[in-house]
């Protein structure tokens, strides 16, 4: 029995360009380069609503008085269901059109963002950013899959590497342009925003070509739900351990569930005749380094946002746009050495390239530490730029390996676990460093406040952000407060870092082993 979906006449084919098989003929140059701009337009606004809310987090809690569990999950409910949806949402793109799963993602997303703009109601908010992050699914692996999918191989790294680029610069666009609304609006504006975003570039999206798996195979349905429950399982563990304790029933319990059925997610996988995610792919060494390289990146990325963030903000006094601002250097070698990796990529091997960019970023790190209270910007300047250095090196051609060594029908899935590589390692790196930074502070703020009075050794002992915010109540022991709890965040700062640090040189070791070199030995 024919496959309706599989049976589409060349009349078909040529008025439906949904329908239309990837052997179709190859779009022109100028249509290319106009589908890498909405591509790369569209995952720069998945990237920005990541980080944009955590500069509004204490507008938003004044208009609707959310408790702290209920601001946690204004922002994480989005990269939850972001998370645990993007294997089987690039599956679908594949399936039925990457297009059409690029413009059903923007529909969703902009609707979504309406919501938060109009109710002050902390639960109307939290679910409409996961519903927001149902549509982001379907547009981060479309937009990476349309540019490989409408490139030649020999014009794909450079492609792959402008994409990766903007990818990398999508937080401090998110940061930036979050602290220019707030700067002149309140905070529903970053809402509207967004809304905006999501309908110009579904009108921008309609055209572009799109692109989808000729065979047109069966969804693994199967797969599909248990690897979502797997993410799911897997990040909720993960988010939960900064407030919960690593050692607590829930985060244990969410991280094994995950690691469980991940397990039974292969098994189904290597008996299935249609898998969603052929697992050996992992044991390709391309693949495999690609996504190991991309893990420990966005763990120690945004770990190290997280810790930033707070320094500019509570030991600096950076206004949030001032904070955008500061990390603009991060953007700077990112966006120069992705086109270019092109260029390099081939010439010294994926083996240096990853090694050298984690080393980088951890020397990064480690220089870091040197920050002190009295730290001027430049201090802080030149460290960003080293780690950005080492960022910019290897963002793109590991991005590019995972999309080479997969199938051109199957570029949906690849993309999928591209990006689910980025959100897991996003949600490890901002819990592990949430967790050394606050049993580092409790360690050095104890000892320091032993010689105040019980309301004072209150007000700091959970973290800087709180005594910060009560030393105007405290009289002249306020300003005290905040001076030995900045000293005991730098403390806990630099373990943090030291940490990470040594995580992604240890990594940068292992995968290098790993990797192929430049002959792919």
């Amino acid at each position: 029995m024919v496959d309706k979906a599989s049976a589409v006449s060349p009349a078909d084919a040529s008025t439906c360009p949904e329908n239309a098989p990837t052997t179709a003929t190859p779009p022109t140059s100028d249509r290319r380069t106009w589908t890498l701009c909405v591509a790369c337009c569209s995952v720069l606004v998945v990237i920005s609503s990541m980080v944009a809310l955590n500069t509004a987090l204490g507008d938003v809690a004044m208009a609707t008085s959310a408790n702290q569990t209920q601001l946690t999950w204004i922002i994480d409910s989005y990269t939850l269901v972001l998370a645990c949806l993007l294997l089987p949402a690039g599956a679908i793109g594949d399936r039925y059109g990457r297009r059409g799963a690029l413009l059903f993602g923007l529909a969703i997303f902009a609707l979504a963002s309406i919501v938060p703009a109009l109710s002050t109601e902390p639960v109307h908010i939290i679910a409409a950013r996961a519903v927001a992050g149902v549509g982001a699914a379907f547009m981060m692996p479309a937009t990476l899959s349309l540019i490989t999918a409408s490139y030649p191989a020999d014009q794909r790294t450079k492609a792959v590497g402008i994409w990766a680029g903007i990818c990398g610069c999508g937080a401090v666009v998110g940061m930036l342009g979050s602290g220019v609304l707030l700067h002149f609006w309140p905070w529903q504006s970053i809402f509207w925003a967004f809304t905006a975003s999501g309908l110009v570039l579904m009108a921008l999206t309609t055209t572009i070509t799109s692109s989808r798996d000729a065979e047109a195979r069966p969804l693994d349905v199967t797969g599909a739900v248990v690897i979502a429950a797997a993410v799911a399982s897997l990040v909720y563990g993960i988010l939960a351990a900064p407030d919960r304790g690593w050692t607590h029933p829930v985060v244990l319990g969410g991280i094994a569930l995950g690691l469980i059925l991940a397990t039974v997610f292969a098994v189904i996988e290597m008996r299935s005749r249609y898998p969603l995610l052929d697992v050996r792919l992992f044991l390709d060494r391309r693949f495999g380094t690609g996504a190991a390289a991309i893990t420990v990146l966005f763990m120690v990325l945004f770990g190290f946002f997280y810790l930033s963030m707070q320094l500019m903000q509570l030991v600096m006094g950076y206004s949030p746009l001032g904070i955008a601002f500061a990390l603009t250097p991060l953007a700077v070698p990112l966006l120069i050495l992705s086109p270019l990796s092109a260029w390099y990529l081939p010439r010294v091997g994926l083996r240096v390239v990853v090694f050298a960019g984690l080393w980088l970023l951890s020397a990064g790190l480690l220089l870091m530490c040197q920050v002190r209270v009295d730290s001027s910007y430049w201090d802080v300047a030149w460290p960003l730029l080293v780690i950005s250095t080492g960022v910019g090196l290897f963002t793109a051609p590991t991005t590019s390996v995972i999309m080479t060594a997969v199938p051109d029908d199957k570029q949906g899935v690849a993309s999928a676990v591209n990006d689910t590589t980025r959100e897991v390692g996003a949600a490890l790196g901002i819990a592990l460093t949430g967790s050394l930074l606050a049993a580092g502070y409790t360690k050095h703020i104890v000892p320091a406040l032993a010689g105040f009075p019980p309301p004072v050794r209150d007000a700091g002992r959970g973290s800087l952000a709180g005594a910060v915010a009560a030393a105007p109540h405290l009289g002249p022991l306020g300003n005290q407060l905040v001076a030995v709890s900045r000293v005991a965040f730098l403390h806990a700062m630099q373990t943090s870092l030291v940490v990470l640090a040594t995580i992604t040189a240890v990594a940068g070791v292992l995968i290098a082993i790993w990797a192929p070199g430049r002959d792919r030995t």
